[in-house]
């Protein structure tokens, strides 16, 4: 598309952001990203934290920063909590507080996430039915927000949402048919980023020495599993296994979001004409009747 068109891409992927992990999160290869830069690639240190609503100001600038060039924002991934956010806006939710989420960390060291889960259920029982026992992230987040806020996250996010998206979005989902075919894609893509290095790229972070298991850069699938094998908690082929199912839990959970979309146009990718399409569909919505910019 950014050779047919004056479009510039902005990734839409949580793991993309860090440094030095680029196997693991298939990120654009130097050749592909001097022929079609990415922005918000490689712009965090994996032991820092970065989050919805991060990304939302960094996508917003960037998006203004390329209509101003006179370009198309083309806005490209597969983290789909990023996509809400920018496209419905955030409800007002406070900052993270580091010394919090340290103590929480520590404290579910000690008792695990299944405890703190039920912790949570004592302080917002509504967002703790959404959140599974084993979502250590979306636990300690919501926790965290019910100390510092002393309300539940659940009554923060029912209040109205600020929208201020400077542009109008034309919605484009690649989703295959042939289902089969998708599983044996993603177990051989997970086999690739193993043939390509990626224990040795995760070693590199596990001997680091400032990064641990529940980091949000290390709870990236395929980083989790490879550093449980570093660890001595997993066997090589139950590295393997557990990637792969990770993998395809992920997908499900993308398509899941998509079919959840409006005005969404949907395409097969293992369609040999599935190019063309996108790029027929695009013509026709390039020039928008009341002269709004698109993305």
């Amino acid at each position: 598309l950014v050779r047919r068109y004056p479009m510039e891409i902005i990734s839409v992927d949580s793991v993309m952001v860090y440094k030095g992990m680029d196997i693991g999160s298939a990120k654009p290869d130097p050749e592909t990203r001097r022929s079609a830069p990415h922005r918000l690639l490689d712009i965090l240190d994996p032991a820092k934290s970065y989050s919805a609503a991060r990304f939302r100001e960094d996508a917003i600038r960037s998006i203004k920063d390329i209509i101003n060039l006179g370009r198309v924002p083309l806005l490209v991934g597969g983290t789909m909590l990023y996509f809400r956010a920018l496209l419905l806006g955030l409800s007002e939710l406070p900052s993270a507080d580091q010394a919090i989420r340290d103590e929480l960390t520590h404290k579910a060291r000690k008792i695990g996430w299944a405890a703190m889960h039920v912790w949570l259920s004592e302080l917002d029982p509504v967002t703790a039915a959404k959140i599974h026992p084993n979502d250590p992230q979306r636990i300690q987040r919501a926790i965290e927000v019910c100390l510092i806020s002393d309300t539940p996250m659940s009554e923060l996010l029912s209040m109205p949402r600020h929208n201020t998206l400077p542009c109008s979005p034309l919605k484009l989902a690649l989703i295959p048919g042939d289902r089969e075919l998708l599983a044996s894609r993603i177990a051989k893509r997970f086999h690739d980023m193993i043939d390509a290095g990626l224990v040795d790229e995760v070693r590199g972070l596990f001997e680091r020495g400032d990064l641990g298991p529940d980091h949000p850069s290390i709870r990236a699938v395929g980083y989790r599993q490879v550093w449980a094998y570093l660890d001595g908690h997993l066997s090589y082929d139950e590295m393997i296994e557990r990637g792969v199912i990770a993998t395809r839990r992920l997908a499900k959970r993308q398509l899941t979001w998509l079919r959840s979309e409006s005005d969404l146009r949907i395409f097969d990718p293992y369609d040999s004409a599935c190019f063309e399409k996108v790029f027929s569909c695009i013509g026709e919505l390039a020039l928008l009747p009341d002269g709004r910019a698109m993305c």
